[in-house]
């Protein structure tokens, strides 16, 4: 693998495991498009986000939760299949990245309406993508795409996968959003940490780079 494509890649463990490996095998065989899980992730998102708008639902929350992890499965089957399975296209790098950026605002946003904040869901989608933004913006300037972070994808879907599940347990006690509500602080927060980190790690290989 080229080396630049090898450093644009997100890093995932889950992409050696027995199950990854089969199933994306069977998939390229298949004929499914890396392109078309890449849209199917989207897919997922509209549905789970479609289901946040339900918090006072316990079933709807772990739906929910059930679709981050599906969209995250996508994420990690398409660049398998494209790359592992031969099935590269000349546009899979638009496919590999503006998906990705829907599924976060659809998945964000209502989470801020189910906690009673839309203003939080909005900061938590630009803050997400904005993160992406400055990932892209180093790779463009020639230097390895930085995937680190406190709440880089993987950790962000993690963190909206234990609050939808602790609302969707809290929910038979009380009606309160609570847990929806600090799960999208975190992120907002953790992502605005990330945007933070990532600039700087950049600054920082710049100024190595100079003479």
């Amino acid at each position: 693998m080229p080396l630049q494509e090898e450093t644009a890649r997100r890093p995932i463990a889950a992409r050696s495991s027995g199950w990854a490996v089969a199933l994306s095998a069977w998939l390229a065989r298949s004929g499914v498009t890396p392109n078309a899980i890449s849209v199917t992730s989207v897919l997922f998102a509209a549905i789970g986000g479609a289901l946040i708008l339900h918090p006072d639902h316990w079933l709807a929350l772990l739906g929910a939760a059930l679709c981050v992890q599906l969209r995250l499965v996508c994420n990690l089957l398409d660049g398998m299949v494209a790359i592992e399975g031969g099935r590269k296209s000349a546009v899979g790098a638009l496919y590999n990245e503006f998906p990705d950026r829907i599924a976060d605002t659809l998945f964000l946003v209502p989470l801020g309406y189910a906690a009673g904040l839309p203003w939080l869901g909005w900061a938590c989608a630009l803050l997400a993508a904005l993160t992406a933004y400055v990932r892209v913006f180093g790779g463009s300037l020639g230097l390895p795409q930085d995937f680190s972070g406190v709440m880089a994808k993987q950790r962000r879907m993690a963190a909206l996968t234990a609050g939808l599940v602790a609302q969707a347990v809290l929910s038979f006690f009380t009606a309160s959003l609570w847990p929806l509500a600090v799960t999208a602080a975190v992120i907002a927060a953790g992502s605005l940490v990330t945007c933070v980190t990532r600039t700087v790690a950049i600054a920082r290989k710049l100024e190595q780079k100079t003479p």
